[in-house]
């Protein structure tokens, strides 16, 4: 098997909306700190606040081409050619993703989320609840969906899972997307829609394992290294140099998207040490087919 951290050629791979906002955020954010201009300023410049900046620095919000021209020409840079370079990459960060047919269901803070499951290249994921969404059977999810929006009507769940299952379609793309899953061995045992929905389940999980881009290890009971008050976490990384990883933390009513290497490499480290104490990626088909029987 090879390594799962191993990620598809960098060259190969052409960065999706979500990236593009990142990669044109970080120039313009390169550029200002060279020129050591403000926010403050760089926003008035644009008719706007040091708030906007952020935003547009961070990736977090489309841009206005006429924005991004007058902060190049406030930052020096007078070459035609490389303007034309940035703001053709921001033009194409605006393009909208799939998942605007969808966004009526979709929390603000999820939607980001979104944009960068599409673009990363490697995504790490530890569950202790449930199974992962990109690794869910539709009535699984259906059933997850059930549970946590008992008001809603069927037609809205059925939104719902139809969204989830349309997000899987990165795993059809092996030259370009790469999954590693650690789950808790709990996730497995929780009876999720019943038992026949549980079997289908985890009978899909041991096909999904034994995908070539698919990595799944079970974290068993009998482990004493699992770090208390950790909830699901998840790790995304991007085959453009210039993208830092990303950790994402998803709560009850919303996320945290951390970026800052302190804030990672604590999760870095979590996940490597789970990864070498549970058993093998080899062992998972079996550890799968014993908990089938007990459904």
């Amino acid at each position: 098997m090879s390594d799962p951290t191993d990620i598809p050629d960098r060259d190969s791979l052409q960065p999706g909306p979500t990236a593009l906002r990142i990669l044109v955020g970080t120039q313009l954010r390169r550029l200002r700190e060279s020129r050591r201009i403000s926010r403050e300023k760089a926003g008035y410049t644009i008719r706007g606040s040091h708030s906007k900046i952020s935003r547009m620095e961070g990736g977090r919000s489309s841009f206005k081409l006429r924005d991004v021209a007058d902060l190049l020409t406030l930052y020096g840079v007078a070459d035609d050619t490389e303007r034309q370079a940035l703001l053709v990459l921001a033009e194409q960060a605006n393009a909208p993703g799939w998942w605007q047919d969808y966004r009526d269901m979709i929390p603000d803070w999820f939607e980001a989320y979104l944009g960068l499951e599409q673009d990363a290249a490697l995504i790490r994921t530890h569950e202790i609840q449930f199974v992962p969404g990109l690794l869910q059977t539709e009535d699984y999810a259906r059933a997850v969906f059930v549970q946590g929006h008992k008001d809603e009507p069927a037609e809205l769940i059925e939104h719902r899972v139809e969204l989830r299952m349309r997000r899987q379609r990165i795993l059809s793309e092996p030259a370009s997307h790469k999954l590693w899953v650690i789950l808790d061995e709990a996730a497995l045992h929780r009876r999720v829609g019943g038992g026949t929905v549980m079997r289908d389940q985890l009978r899909h999980l041991v096909e999904q394992a034994e995908l070539p881009h698919v990595t799944v290890q079970v974290v068993p009971f009998s482990f004493e290294g699992v770090a208390g008050g950790v909830g699901p976490v998840t790790i995304l990384r991007f085959a453009q140099a210039e993208l830092d990883d990303v950790v994402y933390l998803e709560h009850l009513a919303g996320a945290q998207y951390l970026t800052k290497d302190s804030e990672v490499r604590p999760y870095q480290h979590l996940m490597n040490e789970l990864s070498v104490q549970a058993p093998p990626p080899s062992a998972t088909p079996e550890i799968l087919r014993q908990i089938m029987v007990t459904m």
